[in-house]
């Protein structure tokens, strides 16, 4: 095959491919019930390492906010060793799915809310 066909087939099998990475998808983390939501998604589901990553990222940085702000007087304390954050996203989860007035919660106040009854400081 010659160079330029072998280009023109190439850009042809890619098409599909770069139009299926342009789908936008729109996340939101307003509430605790939409952050379990997105935690919560099903890898097989389309978006699901969208979510997942928004989870991580969202939860990541409230967690380092919130410790900041806090000084000595910590919302939480980890154990030792720290559980992983899959473990603590997936009990997190459970929760809100546990009790449905969970979900009503703001986004970072129930996961401060988890969080402190979780792993409370002693």
């Amino acid at each position: 095959m010659k160079p330029l066909a072998l280009l023109a087939a190439t850009a042809c099998l890619a098409l599909p491919l770069a139009a299926h990475a342009q789908h936008a998808i729109s996340l939101h983390a307003r509430t605790a019930g939409e952050l379990a939501d997105l935690c919560g998604a099903n890898p097989r589901e389309a978006g699901a390492d969208a979510k997942i990553n928004y989870c991580h990222g969202f939860t990541q940085g409230v967690v380092d906010v919130e410790l900041m702000k806090a000084g000595d007087k910590k919302p939480f304390c980890w154990p030792s060793p720290p559980p992983t954050r899959d473990a603590t996203l997936g009990a997190f989860v459970d929760w809100v799915r546990a009790l449905p007035a969970h979900r009503s919660e703001g986004s970072v106040d129930g996961l401060m809310h988890f969080l402190g009854e979780r792993y409370p400081c002693k």
